[in-house]
């Protein structure tokens, strides 16, 4: 019987004055900056969180607190694999992850294979096995006002098999 394991991840942050988002690890020119400590990357923020509810080890602000400086500017992708190396460490590796990004602007469609490959590498696991959609809020809300973004995210993860 196999140990399968699910766990859901959500982040947000605001805009601010700048003029990119980084987003799945890639830099996105954009109108708008996000207010964060880190590189406030809302897919790879929830990713994280998603990740160790699965394997039931707390949440992104226990692993990489914001009041530790040394995590202010941190490219979130190092986040993405410490937290694989967690789960390496604890026998198990990851089947799926399926991510949506909330969010009037900016658009991923040109950026989406570079966020998947990213992902991809830092999970160790083939771009196939990673989903990322987008959708806005129809102008509702907070996001629909171009305050800021969101993402939710679903991971699975297994028990690795031992070898016989």
């Amino acid at each position: 019987m196999s140990d399968l394991r699910i766990g859901q991840g959500f982040d947000v942050h605001a805009f601010t004055d700048g003029e990119f988002v980084t987003l799945g690890g890639v830099r996105i020119p954009h109108t708008r900056g996000v207010l964060a400590h880190s590189d406030g990357d809302v897919l790879l923020h929830s990713l994280c969180d998603a990740l160790l509810g699965a394997a039931g080890l707390g949440d992104i602000g226990m692993h990489f607190p914001d009041t530790d400086a040394r995590w202010r500017g941190v490219d979130s992708r190092e986040f993405v694999r410490h937290v694989e190396t967690l789960l390496a460490m604890r026998g198990f590796e990851v089947v799926n992850v399926d991510v949506t990004l909330l969010a009037e602007s900016p658009r991923l469609g040109k950026h989406r294979d570079a966020m998947r490959s990213n992902i991809a590498k830092d999970l160790q696991i083939v771009p196939e096995r990673v989903n990322i959609k987008a959708t806005t809020t129809e102008k509702l809300g907070f996001i629909g006002r171009s305050d800021g973004l969101a993402c939710q995210a679903i991971a699975l993860i297994q028990k690795k098999a031992l070898a016989t």
